[in-house]
């Protein structure tokens, strides 16, 4: 089993989430340049952090034209998994194998500190080995805040394809809980076919001991324990 870590210009967490997926979790990665037309074999594609060319836009919109993401398309129209964080999220929005955008933050600031968040479904491969609990999980984004119309909304509820909402340490999802003024506290969904993941948290940068935090790990572990399937 390979993934595939996509590097935009001006991504800053591909580097966190190799270091991550290699020497944390033992898993052979691939590094992907956005202007490349070839996955490499890889079973997983993550697009990490960061930014991406062309932001001042919107983020994500440029990107999306990338030669990669005809590939990342392709393989996840194949039933290929496939993760984006943060900016990746944002990406795979724009590029429609996302429902929903990411909008600036309710208070117009960028955000970077620790936060909780909840698993609000245990039927996808990113969360299904996990405890219905609050997780502690460090955001770092000026866009982070999800919006969807009515329709799209009771699609996700429907369909059981919201992953995570925000929420306190105690596990409770209230106004002050949520960082960016997502709608309904939505801090992550997927696609119908659940094997595309998008998330506003890094759990890459919560899955070291070494940094006191490791509630990330288990969300990476199931999904690449899913893929070596």
């Amino acid at each position: 089993m390979k993934c595939g870590v996509v590097t935009f210009p001006g991504s800053n967490c591909d580097e966190d989430m190799v270091f991550a997926m290699e020497q944390l979790l033992g898993t052979p990665v691939q590094r992907l340049w956005h202007k490349e037309h070839d996955l490499k074999g890889c079973d997983l594609v993550v697009l990490p952090g960061g930014f991406s060319y062309g932001d001042y836009l919107r983020s994500g919109a440029i990107a999306r034209f990338s030669p990669i993401m005809r590939e990342v398309v392709i393989h996840a129209g194949k039933g290929g998994m496939v993760l984006g964080i943060c900016n990746g999220f944002q990406v795979l929005c724009e590029a429609h194998l996302l429902p929903g955008a990411l909008l600036h933050n309710r208070d117009q600031r960028f955000i970077c500190r620790n936060i909780h968040i909840r698993p609000q479904t245990f039927r996808t491969p990113l969360t299904a080995s996990l405890k219905d609990q609050a997780y502690k999980i460090p955001i770092a984004h000026g866009e982070g805040r999800y919006h969807a119309d009515a329709e799209t909304l009771k699609r996700l509820d429907d369909g059981d394809q919201v992953l995570f909402r925000y929420c306190d340490a105690d596990g409770r999802m209230t106004d002050e809980a949520n960082p960016n003024g997502s709608v309904e506290n939505i801090a992550g969904v997927c696609n119908e076919a659940r094997n595309v993941f998008g998330m506003m948290p890094h759990p890459e940068r919560a899955a070291d001991e070494r940094l006191g935090n490791t509630d990330g790990r288990a969300m990476l572990v199931g999904l690449l324990q899913a893929v070596a399937v």
